[in-house]
């Protein structure tokens, strides 16, 4: 699926300034995250506004803003905005601004405990170990 590159460059125009900014395809789209999480992007000519469930009913009600109902499920906090509620810099701004205000305000983000390695995985001094799968039975008679 293809997305409107002239609305992606709109969106980095305004977040140049701001740090902790990427972008990523996502969803046949393009994301843009902040310190690792999305908060806006483009599908097809839809911009997607990451306004989170309190502002949700309110962002509804705006001109051209409508579920984001990506896998037929709406998906609550999330909404698309059609190219007329975002033609103007200074709507595009709102949204954009709104969304990363919702990021921004979430708690940190718990950092992923590492899993230790199964004893199979840990290579002692010296010796091969594979997998128990990989092993071989042994001689066939």
């Amino acid at each position: 699926m293809a997305y409107d590159k002239a609305l992606s460059l709109r969106i980095q125009q305004t977040l140049k300034d701001v740090k902790g900014i990427s972008a990523k395809e996502m969803f046949g789209g393009l994301a843009f995250l902040h310190e690792g999480r999305m908060f806006t992007g483009v599908i097809g000519d839809d911009l997607i506004a990451r306004i989170g469930p309190e502002a949700y009913p309110k962002a509804l009600t705006r001109p051209h803003a409508r579920p984001m109902d990506f896998s037929g499920k709406a998906l609550t906090g999330y909404v698309y905005v059609a190219p007329p509620g975002c033609a103007g810099v200074a709507s595009l701004t709102k949204w954009i601004m709104a969304s990363l205000d919702f990021v921004k305000g979430l708690p940190a983000k718990k950092k992923k405990k590492k899993r230790p390695k199964p004893e199979w995985a840990v290579k002692a001094v010296g010796a091969k170990k594979s997998p128990p799968w990989r092993r071989s039975p042994g001689p066939r008679r």
